[in-house]
């Protein structure tokens, strides 16, 4: 099955992902195994051919059809790359920003390799991740991890949810309890302006 991974440098998840035999897509479509095989300092094998450079005449429009054309171009040109993504994906699984409490598990290399990367653009995110939940495919969103503990638990519900991709019991649209927006972030508990206005004239 082909599953979108956010963001889409959270090594830990793509290696789970890729080890049971699932296809993590990827904006350069290059896959785990491609890195592995590469030597970093041989500059043979530079495929031209491979986006993003290969992105030219209307190809690089096919930011448009997501956004409006008030859109920064920044934003809708990131789009073109991820439109393999947003058309091929069959699965999600989302992670969300990491907080302010979170505890420095690993050094700063090993936090990248884990859980971050380069976001290029938030904005392009935040609309990846709308048009993702209006495709009501299975999805898994997941808190970002503060602790160990945290981390392992992340790490059974990736595996539990894979489970079930592979078992065909996701039916049409999966969900995990961590209550993430569109920003990636837990969803705060609101009030209504009327039940704002009632509190304040009872001061």
């Amino acid at each position: 099955m082909k599953i979108a991974v956010f963001p889409d440098c959270a090594m830990i998840i793509e290696h789970i992902v890729n080890k049971r035999g699932h296809e993590v897509l990827s904006a350069t479509n290059i896959s785990e195994d491609d890195l592995r095989e590469k030597d970093p300092y041989d500059d043979s094998d530079f495929d031209r051919n491979a986006p993003p450079f290969n992105m030219e005449g209307y190809s690089v429009m096919t930011g448009n059809k997501y956004t409006s054309s008030e859109v920064p171009s920044g934003v809708r040109g990131r789009l073109c790359l991820y439109d393999n993504i947003l058309s091929n994906a069959e699965a999600t699984i989302i992670l969300g920003r990491k907080t302010r409490k979170a505890e420095q598990m690993y050094n700063t290399l090993n936090n990248l390799i884990l859980f971050g990367g380069g976001t290029g653009c938030y904005n392009t995110y935040k609309i990846i991740i709308k048009y993702l939940r209006k495709m009501h495919i299975p999805s898994l969103y997941l808190d970002y991890p503060n602790n160990r503990d945290e981390l392992i638990d992340m790490i059974g519900s990736i595996n539990n949810f894979l489970d079930a991709l592979d078992n065909n019991e996701y039916g049409q649209y999966m969900n995990s309890t961590d209550n993430i927006n569109c920003d990636n972030k837990p969803n705060s508990s609101k009030i209504s302006v009327d039940v704002f206005r009632d509190i304040v004239d009872n001061l």
